[in-house]
């Protein structure tokens, strides 16, 4: 496939720092697993919001302009303190640490900003000029918030939260004149690390000093789960939503990255995260039935991050959802597998649905190439 974005590619320095924002993702995962409430729930799902909504300024920044000279990579560096600030202090978010989650959501937001304001592309800075004051103040909730008093703090961050997610729709996104191939392959690889995050749930689960079979056969699982989930968006969905990108309009190229990587990459990420979750709740316990929560954190897990995925597919138009649809709810089914035998039946059980939605795909859509890689393009 011809491509003018194929010599504008993921810089290095574009990959140090989503290093550094997994790790928020990781801290994430730690919040819900360890105390799992809906309180905690909820408190990741609005943590994890607004972080995601933050690292996507910075995402959608080096699109626009490549990560190039000192000034740039200092400030882009200083940038990822304030992510690294924000993923220690969650887990102590809604608790002592507050004012240090505020202060690396400010960190990161105003470096964000100075970076935007030193663009030089016309069309980049008439458009984000219009969400500065929106990212403004949506920091000085989430600052002011690490201040207050615990059910005062809930109130400005999901303040701070609505005000992030709802001024695209509402204002609108012109043509930034998004670079499709870049912006894929960004994306790509954080979810690419993410998974990474459920692998490392299986292994440290398993972390016991003594591996027997059924601790084996726990962690093949967890790991096929995971391969699993890779294969459904990198066995093509990624290079034909580049292409799709590539083809489209540049109004139109920007709606699909906004809504495509923002809003869904929202629901597929926070599958990973709650997945994980469970995994580390799950396997250690894997020859006996498990708690409701770890039941539905495995489930749930994997029922967004595929729904997420079919999300994508309806966005932009490259191939059947109602599949993925069927898989994700067929997921949810299987939280009685893990209440009423193990966990380790849940996992397998899992791995079943999945590969079966996988070749089920694969036979429906027999012409859709399924073996496309990014690095034979």
């Amino acid at each position: 496939m011809p491509d003018r974005d194929d010599e504008v590619r993921v810089s290095t320095v574009e990959l140090f720092f989503d290093l550094v924002f997994v790790f928020t993702i990781t801290q994430v995962t730690i919040l819900v697993a360890h105390d799992p409430s809906w309180t905690r729930v909820a408190e990741a799902e609005l943590v994890f919001g607004n972080v995601w909504y933050l690292y996507g300024a910075y995402a959608w920044l080096t699109n626009a302009v490549s990560p190039r000279g000192t000034t740039f990579r200092l400030l882009l560096f200083l940038g990822m303190v304030g992510f690294f600030v924000m993923a220690l202090a969650i887990p102590g978010a809604f608790d002592d640490d507050g004012l240090a989650f505020g202060i690396g959501y400010t960190i990161a937001t105003v470096v964000n900003t100075v970076l935007f304001l030193r663009t030089d592309p016309e069309t980049v800075t008439r458009t984000f000029g219009r969400f500065r004051p929106f990212n403004a103040t949506a920091a000085a909730l989430v600052l002011a918030g690490g201040f207050a008093s615990a059910v005062l703090r809930w109130a400005l961050w999901i303040a701070a939260f609505l005000v992030h997610w709802t001024e695209a729709p509402l204002f609108g996104v012109t043509d930034v004149g998004v670079r499709g191939g870049h912006f894929v392959e960004r994306h790509g690889l954080l979810l690419l690390i993410t998974l990474g995050e459920s692998v490392i749930a299986v292994g440290s689960s398993l972390d016991s000093g003594s591996l027997g079979a059924g601790e084996l056969i726990s962690a093949v699982l967890g790991l096929a789960l995971a391969g699993a989930l890779w294969w459904l968006y990198f066995d093509g969905d990624d290079a034909r939503a580049e292409r799709v990108l590539y083809e489209a309009t540049p109004r139109r190229r920007a709606l699909l990255a906004l809504y495509g990587f923002g809003y869904g990459f929202l629901l597929v990420l926070g599958g990973i995260i709650v997945l994980a979750a469970g995994l580390e709740r799950s396997l250690p316990h894997y020859d006996r039935a498990v708690d409701g929560w770890t039941a539905g954190f495995v489930a749930g897990g994997v029922a967004a991050y595929v729904a997420g995925l079919a999300l994508l597919r309806v966005l932009f138009g490259i191939g059947r959802a109602d599949v993925r649809f069927t898989i994700a709810v067929v997921a949810v089914i299987t939280v009685p597998v893990g209440l009423w035998t193990s966990g380790l039946a849940q996992v397998a059980t899992l791995v079943v649905v999945v590969v079966t939605g996988i070749l089920i795909e694969a036979h429906l859509e027999p012409d859709v190439d399924h073996t496309t890689d990014r690095s034979s393009r």
